[in-house]
């Protein structure tokens, strides 16, 4: 446990701590997947905060079991690349946006199934309809953090693209790119073939829709305050820190940073071959993450890596 990036490792506590609760509530007659899980947000049972705590509740002990192992395959690389702040950031989104796009999904299977049953129903039926049918409406729950590890495996995708995994039960493996596009294609696939099964399709796909928008939306607007550019480098945070130090460069002409460990002012030569020299070292490791794995990473090389992402 170790080696594992403080943020990946309490999300896998955390997980292990509720669904004990789970088990050991349970016993006593209270159901905690009923009020974490999150609601049809038509359905009396349908409280806001369940968009956060349903992603910490899961139905059994393979779906917790798959989920975990996920976001420690490729949430321990992601977060060691990201740096935790934007990595839990990231976790929260894909996980909400996947409850948000499941919610719609709901809906239109509520509308639809009204519509075929009840002659000339309409928008304005819509709340006698959810009034007369509460018992039903409340059935519909999930749970889980899949959302949120489809959001992490599109991150993985999207950083190491050529990476190679093995995925089950294929016997050659596959790279990172394409193992991303075929469980969004057959997630697609068994969302809109096999609407009434137990499985919440589209929040997965919502999970790596809002992953996706939000890797744009940190590539659109390098200083955010969560470190660089798209995957994490390339720019500057832009915290209260660095606004005081843009604004001293503005207003003097120095930059803040070009100086060496002498105090002595660097030459822009000088910064910009030391800058150049930490991002080929930088380049060096992730060529070597992509061809060797994470695991492959002396633990200097990770702690390279993971300062590299808080600048």
């Amino acid at each position: 446990m170790r080696d594992i990036p403080a943020i990946t490792k309490n999300l896998l506590i955390i997980n292990a701590l509720m669904f004990a609760a789970d088990f050991v509530f349970g016993r006593l007659g209270i159901d905690l997947n009923d009020m974490l899980g999150l609601h049809f947000f038509l359905s009396s049972d349908f409280h806001i905060f369940q968009l956060f705590t349903y992603m910490f509740m899961h139905a059994g002990l393979t779906h917790i079991f798959f989920n975990m192992f996920a976001l420690w395959m490729f949430g321990r690389i992601v977060e060691s690349v990201w740096g935790p702040k934007r990595f839990l950031t990231y976790y929260l989104v894909c996980g909400a946006g996947a409850g948000v796009i499941q919610m719609i999904a709901q809906f239109i299977s509520f509308y639809t199934m009204a519509s075929e049953q009840i002659p000339g129903f309409g928008f304005g039926d819509i709340m006698t309809v959810v009034h007369n049918s509460e018992a039903v409406l409340g059935s519909w729950t999930t749970v889980g953090a899949s959302g949120a590890i489809y959001g992490i495996l599109l991150a993985f995708g999207m950083l190491f693209p050529d990476e190679r995994i093995f995925i089950f039960p294929l016997p050659v493996p596959v790279k990172a790119k394409w193992f991303v596009i075929l469980y969004a294609a057959l997630e697609l696939s068994l969302g809109l073939g096999m609407p009434g099964d137990s499985v919440a399709h589209f929040a997965h796909l919502g999970g790596m829709l809002f992953g996706y928008l939000l890797i744009r939306y940190w590539h659109k607007n390098r200083y955010d305050g969560y470190g660089g550019g798209m995957y994490g480098y390339g720019g500057r945070s832009q915290g209260i820190f660095s606004k005081m130090k843009d604004y001293w460069e503005k207003h003097t002409g120095k930059n803040a940073n070009r100086f060496n460990a002498t105090n002595r002012r660097e030459s822009d030569w000088e910064y910009n071959a030391r800058k150049k020299k930490e991002q080929d070292e930088v380049d060096r490791i992730l060529d070597k993450v992509r061809k060797s794995g994470y695991d492959s990473l002396s633990a200097e090389e990770k702690k390279k890596l993971f300062d590299k992402s808080r600048e």
